[in-house]
């Protein structure tokens, strides 16, 4: 017998992208679920327009949210993805094997394929990017914290890694990577601080600079051309700005300093 799993995805303001990406498991998911967080614009229309399932659930945090998404599904095997990733043939066919005869594994990975404002990028630490994304519930659950969600499988669960790649569509502008940087740099300041890590000023600058140095040579982000440059670039200022966050809120600011 088959696996029958439901494909979810939690979105707010995505009508760009979730076409695209329910599109791609239409052909395999027994259902479509869609929690969506308050979209102001077509995203609940296009998703119930292509036969998805759709519950709005207000957003406390990526895994709080993930985790009602899995909870709230109709299968015991789940398909995560995010509005702006799709599924590439090979990871479809893969996946269609996988249905038809699971084997023994409880969870399967994937790699993840990143487009940086049209390139896609190979190098950096950007790729492969190894995710779990198919699994059984009644054995893991998201875990990590916000915003660096990951799916935890119980120990001892036998998982398996899949051909293809899930694809990526991160940034269509810098400026939206600049953007989310600066929200990701609170977000991760503050789950630092709540969880008691500490920092220091020499921190807040060397950190920076090993990341640049880690991603943009050592990674080979350098072979990406232009836009390895930018990624890497970008990514050290996220490490400057959740450090110099962290910082202020142990100096007990409650504001502490925008990126």
């Amino acid at each position: 017998m088959g696996i029958r799993f439901t494909a979810a995805v939690i979105t707010k303001n995505e009508e760009q992208r979730i076409a695209a990406c329910l599109k791609s498991v239409a052909a395999l998911a027994d259902e479509m679920l869609v929690v969506d967080s308050g979209s102001e614009d077509r995203t609940v229309e296009i998703a119930k327009g292509l036969g998805a399932r759709v519950i709005v659930n207000a957003f406390e945090g990526h895994v709080q949210q993930k985790n009602f998404a899995m909870n709230a599904a109709r299968n015991d095997w789940i398909l995560s993805l995010d509005a702006d990733e799709e599924l590439s043939e090979t990871v479809q066919k893969e996946l269609a094997s996988r249905i038809e005869k699971p084997g023994e594994a409880a969870a399967f990975s994937f790699n993840r394929l990143n487009n940086y404002c049209g390139t896609w990028l190979r190098h950096g630490g950007w790729y492969p990017d190894r995710k779990i994304r198919f699994w059984d519930r009644r054995k893991g659950q998201w875990g990590g914290w916000n915003p660096h969600d990951e799916v935890l499988m119980d120990k001892g669960v036998l998982s398996e890694h899949l051909n293809g790649d899930i694809l990526h569509y991160t940034y269509d502008k810098v400026e939206d990577h600049l953007r989310q940087m600066r929200y990701f740099s609170s977000l991760s300041a503050q789950t630092y601080f709540e969880k008691g890590r500490r920092t220091h000023s020499l921190e807040v600058l060397l950190n920076p600079a090993f990341s640049f140095l880690r991603d943009y040579f050592f990674r080979g982000g350098f072979r990406d051309g232009r836009a390895g440059w930018r990624a890497a670039g970008i990514a050290t200022r996220y490490q400057y700005w959740k450090y110099k966050k962290l910082l202020a809120l142990q100096r007990g600011r409650s504001d502490p300093p925008q990126g």
